[in-house]
């Protein structure tokens, strides 16, 4: 089955990623013809904005969201605003930072393509990370898996993948319905969307993969990621 690609927009919500965003950029451009791609910005001060302007100008299916005046700051507001603006029926978030394959970008999209409402990159396998990150993953995955499942909601392997796509209405539907329960700070979007699903209202699929390392830059995760997750736990 050959895809259109052009019915699918990434979304790389971005913050200070002028390392690594042409690179990732010209990935998918290149590996999937007629792709869209929205880099939505959450007010870098770096020259991520002036690299994906140059290379809209040539490639009208790239675009750059420049979110500065934005109320809403952080990663989860960056990707509602990314998904209330593309214009196409779906829309795959990844990060910037080469740590998402973009391989598996085709699996995902087919998926979609197939009826699933969302299709999720699940971290099978983690490259060169320190015993204990995945120690303390897997016990938050696990721990926020369990809080879902008690109160009856949708579940995946990896309700904290940062990796996944989904049907642009499904989710503008839900974040308009819940919008408070959306923690703007938090790096967990998918497990905000699936804490407003009841389980067995959607199809939802699983493409597992190896999580790299970041390639280039630094994380953004901190203190103040950790505090949103708590929120989320109780919102």
């Amino acid at each position: 089955m050959d895809l259109d690609y052009r019915n699918f927009t990434i979304i790389l919500p971005t913050l200070n990623e002028e390392e690594n965003i042409a690179k990732i950029i010209g990935i998918l451009t290149r590996s999937y013809k007629g792709i869209n791609i929205l880099v939505s910005d959450d007010g870098s001060t770096d020259r991520t904005k002036s690299i994906v302007d140059a290379i809209s100008a040539k490639n009208r299916r790239v675009k750059f969201l420049d979110r500065r005046g934005s109320s809403a700051k952080g990663l989860t507001a960056s990707i509602i605003e990314g998904f209330e603006k593309i214009t196409t029926a779906y829309g795959i978030v990844m990060d910037a930072d080469m740590q998402h394959p973009t391989e598996e970008v085709a699996k995902i999209a087919m998926n979609l393509s197939r009826g699933d409402d969302i299709s999720v990159g699940v971290r099978a396998k983690f490259d060169n990370w320190e015993l204990y990150r995945k120690i303390i993953s897997r016990i938050l995955v696990t721990l926020s898996y369990i809080i879902l499942l008690v109160r009856g909601k949708q579940v995946c392997s990896d309700v904290f993948a940062g990796y996944f796509g989904a049907r642009k209405k499904l989710v503008v539907s839900i974040v308009k319905e819940n919008r408070k329960r959306f923690v703007n700070d938090g790096q967990k979007m998918l497990f905000d969307l699936l804490k407003c699903i009841d389980r067995g209202t959607i199809r939802i699929s699983e493409v597992p993969y190896t999580f790299h390392q970041r390639k280039a830059g630094t994380s953004k995760a901190g203190v103040k990621h950790a505090i949103a997750l708590l929120q989320s736990y109780f919102s």
